[in-house]
């Protein structure tokens, strides 16, 4: 596990250096440079790596590497030289198939065993690969390269899930990549200016939809996704590893779903937790983080584990969120596992936005984030290299309010044409303000759910993931930017997905894609991998193992949300191994009170932050209408903390990614 970055064309060695300094707390284990020099095309590739040891920690696993093979064709840098930040989980087993086939190893990485896949495999070897990854590969070989590939290319790819981040951008002069976009800001000719149309959409998602970033001039690359870099510049992208393509409207399985779902996760964390350094997990105490943590402790029950979970920040009846720390510590007694309590508190929040910002590379506005970075800064003090995120289970198994909504859907969705109209615009105009209040959570929902009844159906599905309708955003732009953005549509990069899904897609099917390729990828899995790295940790994600994600995918909805049982799947699977109380309980999962927060505790950051000069200096949003949103929300008549929050995010990520040269330093 570490930090890439690297260069195709007009660059210099001092570069690679400032791009590493920036990434340096990806991997404090050790560092490596290499500059490949051509007479003709490409000229020059630049490659670094800033090393996490997780797997074989001796210096035989040290970064770039390359390969001195005859079967891979491979001499030395030259010819092949790699950069990668992953862990691939079934590394024993292609090693010993490419022994087999004559492949000569110099290591126990994981890393090796990829150049020999390639090697062996050419681009085909993304479709072999299980694991989570983002690497880069330069082939400078005379002969046997892919027929694809030409000598002195590079070729860029990203985990199918999207656990691991990789952007880029274009200069007049190169191509440059790395795994955080802080990184890239080290070469002058980035296009720093925002981008309307990816804040536009981040307004709606409250993160920003691959592959757009907020910077014009950087760009990331989707999950399941490779890029070939020729002489310099992007050339063709393509897709592979797509999980969701193989889903089927009927079992075709013989296995029991609810065996098969314990065995398959059982075998996801018997591979992932074979860590050789010390291991910990998140808890909250949720279903999904507590089947992480109880099959860990079932399939690997010689391993010290330390789990952490959150506390002193309990939720009330606004924000509407069970508080966690109770049933985290119920589970950790059952299981029998220490758990460290980490404080939490809105000062904690306040007096470190700006760091958490630095830390996300984009104002990715879940508070949730700051919860992930204190925990992984308390694990990095207890030594601790490798942590598991139960995240992925609502994706998989249907665990999101707005699954059940969609549900629901067929109870109100053969009313007349006229009266959903009717509902919609009265739950659009109490979102506005316009009627009653929206302090109690089932308004809330009921208003999200209703405020875009009468869109048709795809778009309807985009719709649940927007925490506020349009008119309310577009209200708050100023002239110039809703002159910039005006045919602007933020469901475009959801319904560009959607149009990949296979035509026999259910809803359910359809919503669960969405809920993967961006909320899940664009979001949660970005914020956990950036947090967790900003303390030298890597994050595994085990309920999105390859094998049980592509089964689950092939599922029946009548297995994925059986009646109103939100995760009845997952749930069922582990049951041996957790509580009954523990199965039932409300959906939480290390949320805060935002709401609470943002009225009260966070109301002078808010007051100075989003202040009428602030606003009217960045020139993206009107002061006046701030302001009414502002007052709205404390009075109860708006939702508008989630949207508050992200102007917070937004205006603070410009004064160091936009306003001012990016310094060296770290948040950890």
């Amino acid at each position: 596990m570490c930090g890439i970055a690297g260069f195709q064309g007009a660059c210099t060695a001092e570069l690679l250096q400032r791009m590493s300094a920036l990434i340096a707390h990806r991997g404090p284990d050790g560092v490596g440079a290499v500059v490949l020099e051509r007479d003709g095309p490409p000229g020059r590739t630049g490659l670094v790596n800033r090393r996490l040891a997780i797997v074989d920690a001796s210096s035989a696993g040290a970064q770039p590497m390359t390969l001195t093979c005859t079967r891979c064709g491979s001499a030395g840098y030259d010819d092949l030289a790699l950069t990668y930040n992953g862990e691939l989980y079934r590394h024993h087993e292609l090693r010993a198939e490419l022994i087999a086939s004559g492949h000569t190893f110099h290591s126990g990485s994981d890393t090796e065993v990829l150049l020999h896949l390639y090697g062996e495999h050419g681009l085909d070897v993304l479709d072999r690969l299980d694991g989570i990854f983002a690497f880069a590969l330069y082939d400078g070989r005379a002969y046997g390269r892919p027929h694809d590939v030409h000598r002195g290319d590079l070729v860029l790819a990203r985990d199918p899930a999207g656990v691991k981040q990789l952007y880029h951008a274009q200069t007049p002069g190169a191509f440059v990549f790395a795994s955080e976009l802080k990184a890239l800001l080290a070469h002058p000719a980035i296009d720093r200016s925002i981008d309307l149309t990816a804040l536009h959409q981040h307004l709606a998602y409250l993160s920003t939809p691959a592959p757009r970033t907020l910077l014009t001039g950087v760009r990331k690359l989707e999950p399941g996704t490779a890029l070939l870099v020729r002489q310099g510049r992007a050339t063709h992208k393509w897709t592979f590893g797509d999980r969701d393509g193989a889903q089927t409207t009927s079992l075709t399985e013989t296995r029991d779903p609810v065996a098969a779902v314990r065995e398959l996760l059982g075998q996801a964390l018997a591979r992932q937790g074979a860590a050789d350094v010390p291991i910990g997990a998140f808890l909250s105490g949720g279903i999904d983080s507590s089947a992480v943590v109880a099959t860990l402790r079932r399939v690997h029950p010689e391993r010290e584990l330390v789990c952490y979970t959150s506390a002193g920040a309990s939720q009330d009846e606004v924000d509407g969120d069970p508080a966690d720390l109770p049933w985290a510590r119920r589970v950790a007694r059952h299981v029998g596992v220490p758990l460290r309590e980490v404080e939490l508190d809105a000062s904690g929040l306040r007096d470190g936005m700006e760091a958490l910002l630095w830390t996300l590379d984009e104002p990715i506005a879940d508070p949730a984030a700051h919860n992930a970075l204190l925990i992984a800064r308390e694990a990095q003090r207890d030594g601790v290299k490798v942590m598991f995120s139960g995240l992925g289970g609502d994706e998989l198994f249907a665990g999101y309010s707005r699954h059940l909504a969609l549900r629901l859907e067929r109870c109100w969705s053969g009313m007349p044409r006229p009266l959903l109209e009717w509902l919609a615009h009265r739950a659009r105009s109490a979102g506005s303000g316009r009627i009653g209040g929206v302090q109690r959570p089932l308004l809330r929902r009921a208003l999200r759910a209703f405020a875009h009844a009468d869109l048709e159906p795809d778009r309807r599905l985009v719709s649940y993931f927007w925490w506020t309708h349009d008119a309310l955003r577009r209200g708050l732009y100023t002239p110039e930017l809703g002159a910039a953005v005006a045919d602007e549509d933020v469901a475009e990069p959801l319904l560009e997905t959607l149009s990949r899904a296979p035509s026999h897609s259910s809803r359910l099917a359809r919503m669960l894609r969405l809920d993967a390729r961006h909320y899940l990828a664009d979001q949660n899995l970005c914020f956990i991998d950036k947090t967790g790295m900003a303390c030298s940790i890597e994050v595994r994600v085990p309920l999105l193992d390859r094998d049980l994600a592509e089964y689950a995918a092939r599922l029946p909805d009548r297995f994925k949300q059986p009646g109103f049982d939100s995760k009845g799947l997952l749930k069922r699977a582990i049951a041996p191994d957790l509580p009954r109380e523990v199965l039932r309980r409300p959906k939480g999962g290390f949320g805060v009170p935002i709401r609470r927060w943002i009225a009260v505790e966070l109301k002078d950051m808010v007051d100075d932050v989003l202040s009428p000069a602030a606003l009217r200096s960045r020139g993206l949003f009107d002061a006046a209408a701030v302001r009414r949103l502002v007052a709205l929300d404390r009075s109860g008549r708006v939702d508008g903390a989630p949207m508050i929050y992200a102007l917070l995010c937004v205006e603070l990520w410009c004064r160091q990614f936009v306003d001012t040269a990016v310094p060296l330093r770290s948040a950890a």
